[in-house]
């Protein structure tokens, strides 16, 4: 047994009880507890041996888990949002396609910002991170990522208004 094998066998049950202990659900746990070795695996480069392998390891996995958590948050709030919408506030076909229209122009207009800009909107718009979060993943300071999401909402919307 190689070096690879042997460590592989001693991480993967701590990785996995790591992730069912957070999500509860064995399928869910082996999703990501593959993930997490595959992205080792891919990333394996990135290893400088500042740190223990497993300690490189349970950082993936808890990038992972975060991932996850946005991910299903943002799901489960996209249909309380669209089960909220009364039936009543829509009275056509032509209301419900109004909307997704505007859905599609802001996702449009929001494509066409740099990278940075566009980072910051949508860790903040769909992955609902508060602006110190989003701070840190960006390497700035929370006010930064305050005043910056502002200034790009405001032209943001002068945008959708010069569209309509």
């Amino acid at each position: 047994m190689n070096q690879l094998e042997k460590e592989y066998e001693e991480i993967q049950p701590k990785i996995y009880a790591f992730f069912y202990a957070k999500t509860g659900n064995r399928a869910t746990s082996q999703d990501l507890c593959h993930d997490t070795f595959y992205e080792a695996c891919k990333n394996i480069a990135s290893f400088n041996g500042e740190s223990t392998l497993s300690t490189w390891m349970f950082a993936i996995a808890n990038n992972l888990l975060k991932k996850f958590y946005r991910k299903n948050k943002y799901q489960q709030n996209l249909m309380e949002k669209l089960a909220a919408i009364p039936e009543a506030d829509i009275h056509s076909v032509e209301e419900l396609t109004e909307i997704n229209e505007d859905a599609k122009m802001l996702l449009h207009h929001i494509s066409k910002l740099d990278d940075a800009a566009r980072e910051i909107l949508l860790l903040r718009i769909y992955g609902e991170l508060s602006f110190a979060e989003i701070g840190v993943l960006i390497g700035k300071s929370e006010n930064y990522a305050r005043v910056t999401f502002h200034r790009l909402k405001l032209r943001i919307q002068k945008m959708m208004e010069v569209t309509l």
